[in-house]
C-alpha cells in the first residue's frame, strides 16, 4: 500500500527542492497540505502532489505555447 500522506522532506525530495522552498509552496497555499499532531507538522496528500505536478506541466506547456506564438 502506498502512503497517503507525505512529509515535507518527501515532497522536497520528489520535487528536488530545498525544504524552505517546499515549505513556501505549502504555506502560500500553492501546494495544498494539512497540519497534524501537537507540533502541527505539515503533511501533503500524495494525490495533491500529483495534481500539483500535473498543473505545473500544464503551466509550462501554456508558457511554451505563448512564447512560440506571440500575439501582435
Amino acid at each position: 500500500m502506498t502512503q497517503r500522506f507525505l512529509t515535507l522532506a518527501d515532497v522536497a525530495k520528489t520535487l528536488n527542492l530545498t525544504m524552505s522552498a517546499t515549505r513556501a509552496l505549502v504555506t502560500s497555499g500553492e501546494l495544498p497540505a494539512i497540519q497534524l499532531g501537537g507540533k502541527k507538522v505539515w503533511r501533503v496528500e500524495a494525490t495533491a502532489l500529483e495534481t500539483y505536478i500535473e498543473e505545473q506541466y500544464a503551466l509550462a506547456r501554456s508558457r511554451t505555447h505563448a512564447s512560440a506564438h506571440p500575439q501582435g
